[in-house]
C-alpha cells in the first residue's frame, strides 16, 4: 500500500504540473481538475488519497468534490464501502472511466456518480432507462477514439457529434462533455493532434445548440505521461494514476 505521505507528496507534485501547464497555455489553473485513476488500488488507499486530495484542494480554496475514476465495475463495488460516506456528504464523485458493459449497469450505478465512457447509443439508452426508473440524473461523457487504435474504446470521431446530440436528449442523463485516451506515440504532435480533435468536437456540439448540449463543456483527456499536452489543448479533467499512486500493481479481473 502506498504511504499516505507519499501520496500527498505526489498529489502536490501533479498539481504543480497541472498548474504550470495551464499557466503556460494562458489558462486559469483552477479550470483543470485532477481525477484520481484508482485501478488496482484498494479501498483504504483510495480513501486516504481522496482525503489528501480534498485537503490540498481546500488549501487552494477549491471546495468541489474530489474526482475518482474506476476502470472495472468489480473494483468499484469492492471499494464502495470505504468510500460511501465521502460520496454521501459530497466530498467525492466517482466516475466510471473504463468500458461499461450493459449487463453491469446496475452494480456500477450503485456507487458511480458519472460515466465517462459512453461509446454507443445502446449503452446510453440502457443507462437512461435505469436512471429514469430510479428518478436520478447521471452525468455522462461521450468517449471518442481520436487515435484510431484498435485497443482503445470509443466512438469514431466522425460519429461523435451525432452520438452526443442523441445522448443529450435522453431522460436521466446529463451530457457534461467528452473523454478520450491519447495516442500511444512518442511524437508529441501526434498526441496533441488527437486532443485538439476532441476539443473541436466539443466546440461543434456546444456551438450547435441542440437540446441538452449546453453543459457539454468538459474535456477529460490526458494522463500522467501526457497531461501537459492535454492541458495545452483545453483539458478540463486530467486522469492521473501512476503519478499519484506509483507503479500499478496489475491484478486479474474477478
Amino acid at each position: 500500500m502506498p504511504s499516505t505521505t507519499g501520496i500527498a507528496t505526489r498529489l502536490a507534485a501533479v498539481r504543480r504540473r497541472v498548474d504550470a501547464a495551464a499557466t503556460a497555455a494562458g489558462r486559469v489553473p483552477s479550470d483543470v481538475r485532477t481525477l484520481l485513476a484508482t485501478k488496482t488500488q484498494d479501498g483504504a488507499t483510495v480513501r486516504e488519497a481522496v482525503l489528501a486530495a480534498s485537503a490540498l484542494a481546500a488549501a487552494a480554496g477549491d471546495t468541489r468534490p474530489v474526482l475518482v475514476g474506476e476502470n472495472r465495475v468489480q473494483e468499484l463495488v469492492a471499494k464502495a464501502p470505504d468510500l460511501a460516506d465521502l460520496v454521501a456528504d459530497g466530498r467525492l464523485a466517482v466516475h466510471m472511466i473504463g468500458h461499461l458493459q450493459r449487463n453491469k449497469i446496475n452494480p456500477a450505478l450503485a456507487t458511480a456518480t458519472g460515466v465517462e465512457t459512453i461509446d454507443s447509443l445502446a449503452l446510453a439508452e440502457a443507462l437512461s432507462a435505469r436512471c429514469d426508473r430510479d428518478g436520478r440524473t447521471l452525468d455522462v461523457m461521450v468517449q471518442v477514439n481520436v487515435s484510431g487504435e484498435a485497443s482503445k474504446s470509443g466512438v469514431h470521431p466522425d460519429d461523435a457529434v451525432g452520438l452526443a446530440v442523441a445522448v443529450a436528449t435522453l431522460p436521466g442523463l446529463r451530457l457534461t462533455g467528452f473523454m478520450t485516451i491519447g495516442a500511444r506515440s512518442d511524437d508529441d504532435d501526434v498526441v496533441r493532434a488527437g486532443f485538439a480533435r476532441l476539443r473541436r468536437i466539443r466546440d461543434e456540439v456546444v456551438a450547435g445548440g441542440s437540446p441538452g448540449t449546453a453543459e457539454a463543456r468538459e474535456l477529460s483527456m490526458g494522463m500522467t505521461s501526457d497531461l501537459e499536452l492535454a492541458v495545452a489543448e483545453g483539458a478540463t479533467i486530467v486522469r492521473v494514476g501512476t503519478g499519484v499512486f506509483g507503479a500499478r500493481r496489475e491484478v486479474a479481473p474477478a
